[in-house]
């Protein structure tokens, strides 16, 4: 009960769509028919930076809150150990964000989510991939780049700065999160080893 519970609360928390939200709220416009037709907030920060502020924070912050919850609430009555049933919720945050129920299944990439999820289960490696993110973003400028090359990184980051904390199932569920991530960025891949991946730029709004 306590592990669908969490897959639920998760998955839901998860799915909100910030960017799309903020956009057609304070913009009445579709971020999903602008720039590349995602609803994270690289995407929502082209056509306003301070909107594609706002949804990365609400972003990482949905999946900060989808652990909290179940470390904190569900986990205290529940005989599963508390770090599987939050690398759990963390998971099932990042699936929400990346498929969400409310926009037929099409939402965004999971990188804010998937910071804000493993905040809890591993801060230093989250701290150390905040650091590299913004090295490589600033050296190359690409997001993308800077968001795979981080995201591939986090399993062996934790192992080395938060082992402490880990056990094999958190390991796999921060691996499977990991490749989730990566694999939603198969187009950002592709052009990037094609030589034709934009640059990130703003359009003040």
């Amino acid at each position: 009960m306590t592990i669908l519970l969490t897959i639920t609360l998760s998955y839901l928390l998860g799915s909100v769509p910030f960017g799309y939200l903020l956009v057609h709220r304070f913009r009445g416009a579709d971020i999903r028919e602008s720039g590349s037709g995602n609803i994270g907030a690289t995407n929502v920060a082209r056509t306003s930076p301070a909107l594609g502020i706002a949804t990365l924070l609400l972003d990482a912050t949905k999946g900060f809150v989808s652990v909290a919850l179940v470390r904190y609430l569900i986990t205290p009555r529940s005989p599963v150990q508390p770090a599987v049933l939050s690398a759990l919720a963390a998971l099932c945050a990042i699936l929400g964000h990346i498929f969400p129920v409310w926009l037929r299944f099409r939402g965004g990439k999971g990188v804010a989510t998937g910071l804000g999820s493993f905040v809890l289960i591993a801060p230093k490696s989250i701290l150390v991939m905040i650091a590299a993110f913004a090295g490589i973003f600033l050296a190359f400028r690409y997001v993308s780049l800077a968001s795979v090359m981080v995201v591939a990184l986090l399993p062996v980051l934790a192992w080395g700065f938060d082992r402490d904390h880990l056990t094999p199932a958190v390991l796999i569920f921060m691996i499977l999160a990991s490749v989730l991530i990566v694999l939603k960025h198969h187009d950002n891949i592709r052009r990037l080893l094609a030589g034709t991946e934009n640059r990130f730029s703003l359009r003040r709004g």
